[in-house]
């Protein structure tokens, strides 16, 4: 895991305020953030932006999805930043937990690729798509399948779809669940994958292999917003708050805006506005 230099000179008023009402992180005087993209070039402006506001963070870069989660209740960092709030929700379902979303980041559409067609109709009979083994993320696309003619869900499409609802029999392609991390390779050997962004742009794809997006601002897709997730207890610490505000900073999402391949949609729904959502999925994650 790869980090980035750490600043350890934080302004003494500053941090004597703002750590007196906190007090459960390990280290007070730097910020621990996890995230699964570190090689783009955003998260220098935003080291930088935090600490012109005298906060020094340490990030760590996770390789594996099933990490930053475990490392965030463990202490081993004190944000992270790299899944949606449904992905959060059916972790701590699964897990007991009790993390929650302290401010949103972004939503990208959900996109299938190809390198073998030009559109989901070229898709023949028995062709086989890849998508996430983690069923969290695995609802969104099934409902695209569905409405594009590919597979056929028993007792019809919903939110509380999975893939056993799959009826193979009647569906018109074969669907292959993999670690996320492994889509975008497979796209050499399948008819078509859906990829997070956050391999896609890694991986060398454009919009040249793009076949299928949806509409990320449909109102029930607010599931889908990109968070920074906290422990429960650190909800409202002012300096964790103040860096999901940073992130919105201008020069950081100009910085984001300019990567290569990036098609993100950023995000401002409040906290209670995002927990809300993580507490109606995780009842339904808990049944």
């Amino acid at each position: 895991m790869r980090k980035l230099r750490r600043y350890l000179a934080i302004p003494l008023l500053f941090a004597m305020t703002l750590t007196a009402a906190c007090g459960t992180r390990h280290d007070e005087n730097v910020v621990r953030i996890g995230v699964n993209d570190l090689a783009l070039a955003h998260w220098e402006v935003f080291e930088r932006k935090a600490a012109e506001a005298g906060i020094a963070v340490e990030f760590t870069n996770f390789s594996d999805y099933n990490q930053p989660n475990p490392a965030l209740r463990q202490r081993q960092v004190d944000l992270n930043k790299f899944q949606h709030v449904r992905y959060l929700a059916n972790y701590n379902a699964r897990n007991n937990d009790t993390l929650v979303p302290i401010g949103a980041t972004e939503i990208f559409p959900l996109t299938l690729y190809s390198k073998k067609h030009k559109d989901v109709a070229a898709i023949p009979v028995g062709g086989e798509i890849t998508l996430s083994n983690n069923p969290a993320n695995q609802v969104r696309p099934l409902l695209s399948l569905a409405a594009a003619g590919l597979i056929v869900l028993k007792g019809g499409a919903t939110w509380d779809s999975k893939i056993e609802d799959v009826d193979t029999a009647a569906s018109r392609v074969r669907l292959t669940t993999i670690d996320p991390t492994l889509t975008a390779q497979s796209l050499d050997s399948v008819d078509a994958a859906f990829v997070d962004d956050t391999f896609a742009v890694p991986a060398g794809l454009t919009q040249r292999e793009v076949i299928y997006t949806d509409d990320p601002n449909r109102p029930e897709l607010k599931q889908y917003i990109n968070i920074f997730a906290a422990r429960a207890e650190d909800k409202d610490d002012p300096i964790l708050l103040r860096l999901t505000e940073i992130y919105h900073d201008p020069d950081v999402e100009a910085a984001i805006r300019a990567e290569s391949g990036y098609d993100g949609i950023f995000k401002y729904n409040d906290r209670a506005d995002l927990q809300a959502t993580a507490t109606e999925l995780e009842a339904k994650f808990s049944r």
